[in-house]
């Protein structure tokens, strides 16, 4: 009942004050639709989307991982099965990939916090961070699947 006392009150203040709206005229012309594979996205918008990207990979792929981990801890008859499945090459290239996600995730989120924190302020230096970010998951991601392959 208030709400409709109060809606009823500001649509009579609304047509006693008499406000109109004046339409100003756009500059440019704006497309129809978005070509979303036309636009050349820089390399700080990448890197953000790739961040976004990897954290949901990483969301989905979790329940799978600690399911993998309830097993292997189970018996060691699903230990070896499990150390089997992991013999083959797409399995360690999927897991490599996952590795690389999560690596990516960690530098990218470490770059957001130095930006939170005013540590990066202008273009130039989002520019040089956001290949290093990629650099830096990239090497992280060789290192460690050298040394686990």
């Amino acid at each position: 009942m208030i709400m409709i006392i109060l809606f009823v009150f500001l649509c009579h203040a609304v047509t006693f004050c008499q406000i109109e709206f004046v339409k100003v005229p756009m500059q440019k012309k704006r497309p129809i639709h978005l070509a979303l594979y036309q636009i050349k996205l820089p390399l700080p918008g990448v890197v953000s989307i790739l961040h976004r990207a990897s954290g949901l990979l990483l969301f989905l792929t979790l329940p799978l991982l600690l399911l993998m981990l309830e097993n292997s801890l189970h018996s060691a008859q699903t230990y070896a099965s499990l150390v089997a499945l992991f013999k083959h090459p797409l399995a360690r290239l999927s897991m490599l990939g996952l590795l690389w996600a999560l690596l990516l995730h960690l530098c990218a989120g470490l770059r957001y916090l130095a930006i939170d924190m005013h540590l990066l302020n202008n273009l130039k230096q989002a520019r040089e961070s956001s290949k290093a970010v990629l650099m830096a998951s990239f090497l992280l991601m060789l290192l460690i699947g050298v040394r686990l392959w």
